[in-house]
């Protein structure tokens, strides 16, 4: 995921004018937050790129829910890192959900990492995937529609040429 530095200063002047914040990366805490995810972020803040953190961002006692959505709203580009138990986390949904609904009304971008996960898994939502989404149409047969969403925003990211780090150095 490296950049030159001056496309990375071209996205820091052009999104600051427009939005809260540079990135938004959304990923599975439990998969990748103390190993990855704190490389990734280093290497934004190194740049100067502006990223959202849950872990810092988020303001002691209020809903988790409506700020990662306003988070989302106002970030200028996306960051999809799908692991291996993505697709399990509801809240992991969600905001790709929200990702894609900003995609649509906007042009905003959204990038690729397929950490410790075959792409092809990812994008057919098989193996590891299609055990998740058939925990949630158990868990939420009352709103089939939600669960629905959620697999077709999958599928619309997820067939975005992205970064594959199997078996690749973190850093």
């Amino acid at each position: 995921m490296a950049s030159s530095s001056n496309s990375s200063t071209a996205l820091v002047t052009s999104s600051r004018r427009n939005y809260y914040y540079d990135v938004f990366v959304t990923f599975r805490g439990e998969d990748t937050r103390n190993n990855f995810i704190d490389f990734l972020f280093d290497a934004f803040e190194t740049k100067g790129i502006f990223v959202f953190r849950d872990d810092t961002n988020l303001q002691k006692g209020e809903s988790i829910g409506p700020e990662l959505l306003r988070a989302i709203q106002g970030s200028h580009v996306f960051v999809a890192v799908f692991s291996r138990n993505y697709a399990s986390s509801t809240w992991c949904l969600q905001e790709l959900e929200k990702i894609c609904e900003c995609i649509e009304e906007s042009e905003k971008h959204v990038l690729l990492v397929f950490y410790d996960v075959d792409p092809s898994e990812v994008r057919k939502q098989s193996g590891i995937y299609s055990e998740a989404f058939a925990k949630h149409e158990q868990r939420f047969r009352q709103d089939s529609q939600m669960v629905s969403r959620w697999r077709e925003a999958l599928k619309q990211v997820a067939s975005i040429f992205g970064w594959d780090l199997r078996d690749k150095p973190q850093s």
